[in-house]
């Protein structure tokens, strides 16, 4: 599927524009760890675009967010790696994240949270203007961002990645498309 496609059935699903936006950051992510990793870029892009598809439909419902996507997903045939790294990214399922697509998404959902909200709680509100250092302090404060799992985010190590360096790869890939999220 092409990234048009897949962001015409994202917004087709996803009616908050808060939470298209929260795709397209992890979409970016996605796409600058695939770099970092030397994996496929546009798959693991559309892993991060897609990966809250379902969350319309879900989001009353947390023990089927991610179900109810992955087989959205399986249906309109993407890949199984895809499928599965969406289907694990909710870690209320307890399911294993077997390949690196999968801790990738799983780390990744989060940490963009924090970044927006550390953005946010910046002086002029950009991202352009946040350095690692600055998320790494918001992410040593417990109080913030409470909805920003640290557990979550730090499973980084999974991937071999430490958390500074993690977050510096994110924090740039969200910098790179800072006009789409308005930031």
């Amino acid at each position: 599927m092409k990234r048009e496609e897949a962001l015409s059935l994202l917004e087709e699903n996803i009616k908050q524009k808060n939470l298209v936006k929260h795709c397209l950051a992890v979409e970016a992510v996605m796409g600058e760890l695939a770099e970092y990793f030397n994996e496929e870029k546009k798959r693991w892009k559309l892993a991060g675009l897609l990966h809250d598809i379902d969350y319309g439909e879900t989001a009353d419902q947390p023990e089927k967010h991610s179900m109810i996507g992955a087989d959205m997903l399986a249906e309109l045939g993407f890949d199984s790696e895809i499928v599965d790294a969406v289907r694990a990214h909710n870690g209320m399922h307890e399911l294993p994240r077997e390949t690196l697509m999968a801790k990738s998404l799983y780390a990744a959902d989060p940490l963009t949270g924090l970044i927006v909200a550390s953005a946010l709680i910046h002086p002029d509100k950009k991202l352009a203007s946040l350095d690692t250092e600055f998320v790494m302090n918001r992410y040593d404060s417990n109080s913030f961002a409470k909805g920003a799992d640290r557990e979550v985010i730090a499973a980084c190590s999974e991937m071999d990645l430490d958390l500074e360096e993690f977050i510096g790869i994110s924090l740039l890939a969200m910098q790179n498309i800072s006009d789409d999220l308005g930031l």
